[in-house]
């Protein structure tokens, strides 16, 4: 895992939550390093009980959710069609190097979506998504650019969403975002929500409700006139054409899943076993 220097205002905080956890669990110096405890110290502003019962309440999830086992053996064999309903997925990076993620919801058809999967499915590739954003793809941006990097940009494209559709939408992203905020804090940098229509902006007070106030303030909603904004914060020649920028990847930026991880530009990246889980899902499903 990727080192996270504490503030000297919170190294102390950072030593007594490692000591206050010492007490309930083991702690393994590997994965429960000091980026990670202090994601879930900053999620619950440095209260040391409450992100203790965060912290105890994420680790007994990852148990009983057997994420270890996800991350090796599951395979996402319906992953074309689901592609095609519901295109998610990674591009190059933004200007201060962290990994874009990108979703396209103009053809995210929910009744589409649940023929060729379910939603305990689509939570599993969420999840596997997670991990390999943490352990694979954040390392080799912090590689790239000699320091720690601990967040990831996002855009949500609503362009051609239909307003009947927001609240099957809504409730798609509200499982995906509660494995977010509860297992996965303090991951999101900034988010951008383009082509919002204007009606968006009652639908997105209740989508506020449903995050934390420093999520929200993470997030911005802009309709049609976006690219300016966008170009702001990601180069043109990693932001893809159809979202204003000059990148035009062979078989599309969609497919691509290009970075630093992969891109030949970090020494010890790619790594066979993380980019391995396409081929995983393809084999599987003949």
């Amino acid at each position: 895992m990727t080192q996270i220097a504490p503030s000297n205002n919170h190294q102390t905080d950072l030593e007594a939550f490692r000591t206050l956890l010492g007490k309930s669990i083991k702690l393994d110096p590997v994965r429960h390093d000091d980026a990670l405890l202090l994601r879930f110290l900053r999620a619950r502003k440095y209260d040391l009980q409450k992100t203790e019962r965060m912290f105890l309440d994420c680790e007994q999830w990852r148990a009983s959710y057997n994420v270890e086992s996800v991350v090796q053996t599951f395979a996402y064999t319906e992953s074309f069609q689901v592609n095609q309903v519901y295109p998610r997925f990674y591009h190059k990076t933004d200007r201060l190097g962290r990994p874009v993620y990108i979703e396209r919801l103009h053809t995210l058809d929910v009744k589409r979506l649940f023929e060729v999967t379910n939603q305990d499915r689509v939570v599993m590739k969420h999840v596997r998504e997670y991990e390999k954003l943490m352990r694979y793809r954040l390392p080799a941006c912090s590689a790239k650019v000699g320091h720690p990097l601990e967040q990831g940009c996002s855009i949500i494209d609503l362009k051609g969403v239909p307003l009947s559709s927001f609240n099957q939408v809504r409730k798609v992203l509200q499982s995906l975002s509660a494995v977010a905020q509860n297992y996965y804090p303090e991951t999101l940098g900034r988010m951008y929500i383009i082509n919002a229509p204007t009606l968006f902006t009652t639908i997105w007070g209740i989508i506020k409700s449903m995050l934390d106030e420093n999520t929200v303030a993470k997030i911005s909603v802009i309709g049609s006139n976006y690219a300016k904004t966008l170009l702001e914060d990601i180069e043109p020649e990693n932001l893809p054409k159809f979202l204003g920028g000059d990148c035009n990847c062979p078989g599309g930026c969609d497919n691509a899943d290009v970075g630093p991880w992969n891109d030949g530009s970090v020494a010890g990246f790619p790594i066979e076993f993380w980019e391995s889980f396409k081929d995983r899902d393809l084999q599987q499903q003949k």
